[in-house]
Formats: structure tokens, sequence, C-alpha cells
């Protein structure tokens, strides 16, 4: 061999432990760097996790978790450890064991709707119902074959009992019902349809878990919509379905699942936030609305005044029974002899009043309606039009003021 030639290397593979790992280059460090904060860490709000993807330990731990359960988490859709989190509070807050989050309130209706009946059934839905809800019976769901009927929001429990069919499986309530206020005999209606095995769901977004709790009455599911007071903010779009029957959470939740309902974490965080000051937020706007309704109960353009807390209102004796407060919303009914285009104006000429939509936040709206038009004409005869105002979080003084200053735009007709 010349002295130039080089030795012949060892030809034997190395072992696996012997072998040298190249260092990932940095796209892979970026999604794959070792660094791991330290545990321990813990503040008054709870982490914001944002996940599709779950990653699991190893392949066994994927194959045990079972998305139903809170034990653990699979994928994202099903729950991370922000969403379990205002899922648990919600069911504290409304006195029930289970709780799913849903897109909005409508899409929690729908859930409900979805989960609880088939081709076949019927559903009852007060005459006051949220007018979306009542879409969703009309256009959609008769169209799969769920049938509904419309009862009267005031009836009592003989003639509620009088509507249900072997074919009837769920009763909707409202509490107080939208826009027109009324109150229903919940306690009467509740025990009809547990007689007739007629489950029950009542949209309690109102009472915000705060001034009535439908669980003590016997409604089998509690919906909410967290847009309003829960958030507060009226920065967000979310729903609650809650439940004490582990087998009624179970039948929701497959739904749930097979629907595709998600949330997001950014908005479950709002809520979270929300919840701190709910109370206090709730009893303020109760306070506020209550004073200005009274004041609005002594103006000459104004007919009635529709808020369950004042004697008169349609249901003011079940408020009473079963209430402990009433939140900021109510309407306020005109003299018939104030035309649309005058009610109109005033809505127009209210300055802190904004026009909009939903409630619960913290400027306060008002929204004209066409009541004539929504309600039967035995309850509505000779009514005026209607305004419902949501009282925000402003001074009541001057909420009172704005509401005097538009008022000279209601000019009586000759």
């Amino acid at each position: 061999m010349s002295s130039q030639q080089e030795p012949q290397l060892d030809q034997k593979p190395l072992t696996p432990s012997k072998m040298q790992q190249p260092s990932p280059r940095l796209s892979t460090r970026l999604q794959h760097h070792p660094y791991q904060p330290p545990a321990g860490f813990d503040a008054v709000e709870p982490g914001v996790h944002h996940a599709s993807t779950v990653i699991f330990p190893n392949v066994a731990a994927m194959r045990a978790r079972d998305w139903r359960s809170k034990a653990g988490y699979t994928y994202g859709l099903h729950g991370t450890p922000t969403t379990f989190i205002l899922e648990e509070r919600l069911a504290a807050l409304d006195g029930g064991r289970h709780c799913v989050l849903c897109p909005s309130g409508l899409s929690a209706i729908a859930l409900i709707d979805l989960a609880l009946l088939q081709q076949g059934d019927t559903m009852l839905l007060p005459s006051n119902v949220y007018g979306p809800s009542r879409e969703l019976a009309e256009r959609l769901l008769t169209a799969w074959g769920i049938e509904h009927r419309l009862y009267d929001a005031r009836c009592t429990p003989d003639e509620l009992a009088a509507l249900i069919t072997p074919q009837t499986r769920l009763l909707w309530l409202e509490a107080p019902g939208s826009v027109t206020m009324e109150m229903p005999d919940l306690r009467g209606l509740i025990a009809v349809a547990r007689q007739h095995g007629v489950r029950t769901a009542i949209d309690a977004t109102w009472a915000a878990g705060i001034a009535l709790q439908p669980f003590d009455l016997g409604v089998d599911v509690v919906m909410q919509a967290l847009t309003k007071y829960q958030s507060g903010g009226a920065d967000l779009l979310m729903g609650s379905v809650t439940t004490r029957d582990d087998a009624l959470h179970e039948r929701l939740l497959l739904t749930h699942m097979r629907i595709g309902l998600g949330v997001s974490a950014d908005d479950v965080a709002r809520v979270l936030r929300g919840l701190h000051t709910l109370p206090l937020r709730y009893h303020a706007h109760d306070a506020s609305a209550r004073r200005i309704a009274q004041w609005m109960q002594g103006q000459p353009a104004v007919a009635q005044v529709l808020h369950p807390a004042l004697p008169g209102s349609p249901g003011h004796a079940h408020w009473q029974r079963d209430c402990c407060a009433a939140g900021g919303l109510f309407s306020v009914v005109f003299q018939p002899c104030h035309s649309a285009a005058q009610i109109d104006a005033f809505v127009d000429a209210l300055q802190l009043f904004k026009i909009g939509y939903s409630w619960g936040g913290p400027v306060s709206l008002a929204v004209p309606y066409d009541v004539q038009s929504m309600r039967s004409p035995s309850h509505w005869p000779h009514a005026g039009g209607l305004v419902r105002l949501a009282i925000g979080l402003e001074d009541a003084d001057d909420l009172i003021a704005d509401l005097r200053q538009a008022m000279q735009r209601l000019i009586p007709t000759d």
C-alpha cells in the first residue's frame, strides 16, 4: 500500500445510539422547539386555548379518550380547557349539571329542536315566541316533517293540556315573551307537560341565571343567548344549552357533534370575563329599567308599559311568584292616536338610546315594532305602536331626559 493511500474505514454499521442526528433546520425548529414553560402559573382569568388539533402523548392515549368525556381532550370542536371552564360555570349558574356551547342563541334553539324532535313529532311554541325560532319551525322543521302549533302565551294549564296530542314531544317556554313581555304561568304549564310526558325547554336569556331558576320549576332544558347579559359587551355571539339529566345531555351532545357546532376561544374568554360582573350589571340594568318604566307610565302619550315587575303588566302575578329580579328590558305601547311615522320619529330623536337589536350590553337601545301584525287581535284590539327599550348602564336621569326630549316629536294627530 502506497504511503499516500488512505486507510480503509471501518465498515461496521453504527448502532442507533451512536448515530448522530442532524440538527433540525429552521422551519422544523419553529414547529418543534423543545422549550416548555414551567408549571405553576396561575391568574384570575383562565388561559385561552386555541385548538383544532389536540396532541396526544401516544397512540394508546389517543385510542382511550372519549370525546364525550371531560376527563381529557380529543379535538378542538369537542372542547378545550377554556370551553370546559365556561360550560361548568354556566351549568352552575343555571342550576344544572351539563352545558354545551353554541355559536349563537338561535343555534342553541336549533340544537334543542334537532336533538329532541324527529319526523312525525309536534312541538308547541308560545304565540310570543322569538321570531327566528318561529321561522325555524315554519321554514325548516315543517319541511322535514316536524310540525308545530302555537299556544296563547297567557293560556291556563287546562288550555295548554287541550293542545297536547300523542305526537307532542316538546313544549317551548319564554319568560317573559319576546317584545310583548308576557310572563307565563311557568309552574302550571310545566306541570301539565310533565303529566303528559312532554319535554320542556325554556329560553331563559332574560333571567340570565339570576332572576329565575327554571330547573327548580321542573324544566328539562335551559337555553340562553350568551350574546346578552353574560357577555355584557355587545361584541360577540354565543349560546348555551344546559340540562340536569345525563341521558338528555348525551342526546344533545351527540347532535351538537354531528352538526359541528363550535365557538371561538377568544369569545369564550370574553364571556368568562363578563361572568365576574354579571350580578352587578344585571341588578344595575334592573334598577334603572324599573325607574324609567315607572316614569314612562306617567307620560300622556303612553297607553301601557309592558314590564313584568310592574302591576298591570301581563303575567305580573307569575313574575312575583317565580322571579326575584327583572333585568333591563321592557316595552312601551303608545296611545292609538300616534301614528307609526310619529313613533318612528320619536325613536329617531333619541340621542343616548341607539337603534339596534339585542340587549344586555352597556348602551341603551330602542326598536319600534308593529305589534298588531305580531300578536292576536284579541289581546291587542286597539293598541298603538310599540317601542322596546333595552336599558344599558348609562345614568338613569340622563336616559329619562333623552326620552323626554324625544317625546316632543309625539304630537297628537287631528
